[in-house]
């Protein structure tokens, strides 16, 4: 299972679990919540009547003064409120005064005067000087039928003489109770699910980071020309810039060995020919034959010269990982200035030059790689034209790259000669000396044209060969 769905899956399970025991908790708070702020609003009421009845009480007027009719006209009041958006159109307190001895003798709703209320806790805590209050169902198989009742004593000189009781159902509180709750689970869903967004998105993003860094390490260890992943600080960056150093010395050291060994063997055959000329110019000999011997020294001396820039241009090219800057380059002037630097060597030979490429035809990179590459495939096309032939130049748009063509007029590439072109130190002898040369500069030309995103192809057609390459 890959790491970012691993991680994800951890995460959406803490996020869940701790959704979850918070919820629960919350959820189950609410209710008491509810009760405790209404319980405590029932104990002013009640302690708020205790007084207003008081002197009443003590008179024993309480049911020959107005106090039924205003008690049963507050049961029948409308109020019309509407509270957070919950409508409220009736009264739910229920008010009854207990006397000394626990007897009903005023009742807002008029179904309990003369009753023995002396064993309910509101009254009988009450008249012990307790705090009285009780929760009782009016149906006992219902449980959203529960009641709240608290008791408040009237005093007279500090000794009770009745209790007042305040009642409210909890089924009046239910609506509040309903709507914070769906309230709290939308809300508690919404982070939730912004939780997981936010996880997954987070995921994501690791497991784009590790793939990026996957897909170079991958790309280094198949010799592949890739760029190392950029990130902006914390581990990630240090971690690319360690594999980026890792793959630095790693490619140095093996590149350092294998292009000793590589020069070494190659300057093995000019160096021999070098030191046998030098040992028999050391005794006596005629003076065309000691020339000779000069002249080879000479040629062989230019040979290892143009070797050895050969080899540091394609080590410069192979060890970078990317262009060290991208300007548009106008390839008709290029071309242009390119065969104006062979001009003598194309009118020596009278070869005939065709060229086609519109003046506003751009190439996409860097001047210097191109001007190098596109130079080595002209002197590679010269060295192979006779005397008298045809060399021919071109290019045109296709889609967002270049198309560019050279033709020369030259004998067929063998076969199985094709497909090694461009393999380093592989050459084929020059149709004028028969000699080969570096065989460094095709791999040289394929090595910038990857650099830059392009492809290079070589093949046979009719009257000659034709290289073609693609550049941005």
């Amino acid at each position: 299972m890959p790491l970012g769905i691993r991680f994800f899956l951890v995460y959406a399970l803490f996020i869940g679990l701790t959704g979850y025991f918070v919820l629960n908790t919350v959820m189950q708070e609410i209710r008491p919540g509810v009760r405790q702020s209404t319980e405590e609003t029932l104990v002013d009421t009640a302690n708020l009547m205790a007084e207003i009845l008081r002197d009443d009480f003590k008179a024993g007027t309480l049911n020959q003064n107005r106090w039924p009719q205003l008690l049963k006209a507050y049961g029948e009041r409308q109020p019309a409120a509407k509270i957070w958006g919950l409508p409220k159109n009736q009264v739910n307190h229920r008010i009854y005064v207990t006397d000394a001895k626990g007897i009903v003798v005023l009742d807002s709703s008029g179904v309990a005067v003369g009753q023995d209320y002396s064993r309910w806790n509101d009254v009988y805590l009450t008249l012990r000087g307790e705090y009285g209050a009780r929760s009782t169902r009016s149906d006992p198989n219902d449980q959203g039928s529960s009641v709240m009742h608290v008791g408040a004593p009237i005093r007279d000189n500090g000794q009770i003489i009745g209790v007042v009781t305040v009642a409210k159902p909890n089924s009046s509180l239910q609506p509040y109770v309903d709507r914070t709750e769906r309230r709290l689970l939308a809300y508690g869903v919404g982070l939730i699910g912004l939780g997981l967004l936010f996880g997954a998105l987070l995921s994501w993003w690791l497991s784009r980071a590790l793939r990026r860094l996957t897909a170079y390490a991958q790309g280094v260890s198949a010799g592949r020309r890739v760029e190392v992943p950029h990130y902006r600080g914390g581990e990630l960056e240090q971690l690319a810039t360690a594999v980026e150093q890792m793959r630095t010395q790693l490619e140095g050291k093996a590149y350092v060995e294998r292009y000793v060994h590589t020069l070494t063997h190659e300057l093995k055959s000019p160096l021999a020919a070098i030191r046998g000329a030098a040992e028999l110019l050391q005794g006596e000999m005629p003076p065309i034959q000691r020339q000779r011997f000069v002249g080879n020294i000479d040629s062989e001396s230019a040979r290892m010269q143009q070797l050895i820039e050969r080899l540091l241009n394609l080590a410069q090219v192979e060890q970078r990982q990317g262009l060290e800057e991208r300007v548009d380059v106008p390839l008709g002037t290029l071309v242009r200035e390119l065969l104006s630097a062979q001009a003598a060597r194309i009118e020596s030979r009278q070869l005939q030059v065709e060229q086609s490429i519109a003046a506003d035809l751009m190439l996409n990179g860097e001047p210097f790689l191109l001007r190098q590459a596109l130079g080595n495939l002209l002197e590679n096309a010269l060295d192979f034209t006779p005397a008298r032939g045809v060399l021919r130049l071109g290019a045109r748009r296709i889609g967002d790259q270049v198309e560019f063509k050279l033709f020369n007029q030259a004998e067929a590439i063998p076969d199985y000669a094709l497909p090694r072109l461009s393999e380093r130190f592989y050459s084929l002898p020059r149709p004028d000396s028969g000699r080969k040369s570096t065989g460094l500069g095709l791999n040289f030309v394929e090595e910038v044209v990857k650099l830059h995103g392009g492809t290079l192809n070589i093949r046979n057609v009719d009257g000659g060969v034709e290289v073609i390459v693609h550049l941005p």
